[in-house]
């Protein structure tokens, strides 16, 4: 879930005596291979009434996480789902150990060029985090160690860097980090030149910081207490956090805000955004204390972003173009009535962004679900588009911190190829391959095909489908298949490489990605037709996909399994509630799930700025839209496939009871005997596990329930013993 809206409504309390016990499991100590009595919570039923309806949450009082019980409760499932995972603790050892074993754990990334230095991290082998350095820009340069997140994160949990911003002279460094999961960031500064850490300290800050040009003025935003990015400070290195400068205060709930600096460096840019407004402010980076000044005053329903190149600014809007256009302006007066076309709105493709150099403008776009890179010569005003080499692929921004140059790097995948870092030359309409991802173990892409097809939803819109399997593939509907998706924010949930899903691929696995409405993988009107009032085109279509492949032979419902996670954990409990039968298990990763309650609580992080998404439930209608398929209120007596659920004790995006009230409900009202299981992690947020290898633990654990309830019928190759054969070496390049 993202950001969220507000609204209020009368409290709701918990009954006289506290929150309700729970069951403990009773035969936690049985052999590995029996079921042990799953943990009931006991209801204590909270009620309320909305719009004329009486609404009862029996599970309410999961919500107060400083009662014991509640963590208790929270353990006792954790209990019980290692009880029941406990026969497959040997599967999940040799999951880990393939997923492990096709890194390269001591690692190099590709360096980049900054001011004569060439920044970049490595890896070492046990290490679960990287180390950020750099050296001069000459073949005998010595390494500097910047951070070694090893030490930072050593005696927590969890651990996650968030800001990481050299100042413009290259001897200080602002760098943020969160060791809870819950997003709030602390701020450091360190002097590069000496080592030293300096003694300011800035607690509660989002991950946006940006240097001026003088290396000693940081802005920097601080978070309110439902953790939205509302404030703006300026801080003097040296100076206490206590005298900072308020900047910029933005007191509509709706909106975020975000600070940065141009490529160009001329300008610190100040973006203050909702789901469908956006507003942007500027002020000279050589002026810090100037006052930032108004691109153009925000619009409801008006979009846009800026980028500065030359004496113009370049900006992409919807203004008058529902997949957007691109316009520049004067620096100097770049309101509306100074806007220029550059490119005119094109009603088949949607204009994502764009990125400007000293004498080029990279232009993001995206055409029949595939996103483009397309490069315009500022001078001449010739443009082309960069050629990709498969049908169908994903391209991504690199950190392009030269100005001057005409060098654009990005990152290439597909669902066979693994990721390769491109240096795209401008001018000469090259690409070089920096380096692409070593997948150890041997791995011939050969031997797997991607493809796309397409499901027809019940409106008659195409969905495209994404597919990747192991050869050969005969259509009978024996393979194993995991089906995910999204659906939500206007994500696009493009197709890429993963050595994890070799895993399952080499048992036999079909995966597949369902481009359903509510991302913009066909642009804006995708997002639209799959949001508010239309959210519902998000399930179906996901409904819809699943059928074709069952249709076409590629799986059977006894043999498919969903995956989704935040909104798109909302999407597995919809689809399971209205179509339980097509799926035999689901792996809903902090799903939000609750979404009534949470959009009737504007006092949650995220609630009021996503009216935009869901629709504000203070109106009857918006209210019984939500009402009808959000997935905790229509868990209903009937028969459910297998369901892992997975939180976070400090998820500030979907809170912790989201999916443990979820968990409750079903497993007191459904009919079957199929295994629910909840799995809290206690010491992190909405990512889950922060190191590598911990993450790597959670992917086997993940992939071990699929396996025990889902196994494979036949396998395209099998060693002797019964595991895949390892593939012939032949790696691809370039």
């Amino acid at each position: 879930m993202s950001p969220n809206p507000k609204r209020t409504l009368p409290s709701l309390s918990l009954p006289a005596g506290g929150p309700a016990e729970y069951a403990e499991p009773e035969a936690l100590a049985q052999e590995p291979d029996v079921d042990p009595d799953a943990p009931a919570a006991r209801a204590v039923p909270s009620t309320q009434t909305i719009h004329g309806e009486t609404r009862i949450d029996e599970y309410r009082w999961l919500r107060n996480r400083e009662d014991p019980a509640v963590v208790a409760y929270l353990e006792a499932e954790n209990r019980y789902t290692d009880a029941v995972m406990r026969r497959t603790e040997g599967q999940q050892e040799l999951l880990y150990q393939e997923l492990r074993g096709r890194i390269k754990e001591a690692d190099l990334s590709v360096p980049t060029r900054h001011d004569g230095w060439l920044y970049y991290s490595r890896t070492e082998a046990g290490g679960q985090y990287p180390i950020f350095c750099r050296r001069p820009d000459q073949d005998d340069g010595a390494e500097e160690m910047l951070l070694d997140l090893n030490q930072l994160a050593a005696g927590h949990a969890y651990f996650r860097m968030g800001a990481f911003e050299v100042s413009p002279d290259h001897r200080l460094l602002a760098y943020s980090v969160d060791t809870t999961g819950a997003e709030a960031f602390t701020i450091r500064v360190k002097d590069l030149s000496t080592g030293e850490l300096l003694a300011e300290s800035i607690e509660r800050t989002s991950p946006a910081v940006a240097w001026a040009n003088d290396s000693i003025t940081l802005f920097y935003v601080v978070l309110d207490d439902t953790r939205r990015p509302s404030r703006v400070f300026r801080h003097r290195v040296g100076a206490a956090p206590a005298e900072d400068v308020l900047v910029h205060f933005e007191p509509d709930e709706s909106f975020f805000l975000d600070i940065n600096r141009t490529r160009s460096r001329r300008f610190l840019v100040l973006d203050l955004a909702s789901h469908s407004t956006s507003e942007v402010r500027y002020a000279s980076a050589d002026r810090p204390e100037d006052e930032f000044r108004v691109v153009e005053p925000r619009r409801q329903g008006v979009e846009y972003s800026v980028t500065h190149g030359g004496d113009r600014f370049y900006i992409v809007t919807n203004d008058d173009a529902p997949n957007f256009r691109l316009v520049s302006a004067p620096v100097d007066d770049a309101g509306r009535a100074n806007w220029s076309p550059v490119l005119p709105y094109r009603p088949e493709i949607k204009l994502d962004s764009a990125e400007a150099f000293a004498r080029h403008l990279v232009i993001w776009e995206r055409e029949a679900g595939l996103r483009r890179l397309r490069v315009l010569e500022l001078a001449s005003g010739a443009e082309h588009l960069v050629s990709f080499p498969e049908p169908v692929y994903t391209v991504r921004g690199q950190e392009n911190l030269e100005f001057d140059t005409a060098v654009f790097r990005f990152s290439y995948t597909s669902l066979v190829t693994p990721n390769s870092v491109v240096d795209y030359d401008m001018a000469a309409r090259t690409w070089t391959v920096r380096k692409q991802t070593e997948v150890l173990g041997g791995y011939d892409p050969t031997s797997y095909r991607s493809e796309r097809v397409f499901a027809t939803a019940p409106d008659g819109t195409r969905v495209p489908v994404s597919l990747v399997y192991r050869l050969p593939l005969e259509r009978d509907g024996r393979r194993p298949l995991l089906l995910q998706g999204y659906g939500s924010y206007g994500y696009s949930f493009d197709p890429a490489f993963s050595s994890n899903l070799l895993s399952l691929l080499d048992r036999g696995y079909v995966a597949a990605i369902a481009h359903i409405r509510g991302g913009e993988e066909m642009g804006r009107a995708w997002y639209e037709d799959g949001k508010l009032l239309n959210k519902r085109n998000t399930f179906t279509d996901f409904i819809a996909a699943a059928e074709h492949l069952v249709a076409e032979g590629y799986t059977s419902p006894d043999r498919m399994a969903i995956n989704g996670g935040s909104a798109g954990g909302l999407l597995m409990g919809a689809v399971t509630n209205m179509r339980p039968e097509l799926f035999q298990a689901v792996i809903a990763e902090v799903p939000f799930v609750d979404v009534v309650n949470t959009m009737l609580d504007p006092s949650l992080p995220l609630t009021v700025i996503e009216y935009d998404e869901w629709g504000n439930p203070d109106d009857p209608a918006y209210y019984q839209y939500i009402r009808s398929y959000s997935p905790y209120d229509n868990v209903v007596s009937k028969d459910y496939p297998h369901i892992l659920v997975t939180a976070g004790l400090n998820d500030p995006r979907v809170a912790y009871w989201e999916p443990a009230k979820w968990t409750a409900r079903l497993r007191a009202r459904k009919t079957d005997r199929n295994r629910l299981l909840l799995r809290t992690n206690m010491g992190a947020g909405h990512g889950g596990a922060s190191g590598r290898y911990d993450y790597l633990r959670e992917v086997a654990f993940k992939y071990a329930f699929l396996l025990d309830v889902v196994a494979p019928t036949c396998h395209p190759e099998r060693s002797e013993g019964g595991m895949p054969r390892r593939m012939v070496p032949s790696l691809r390049s370039g």
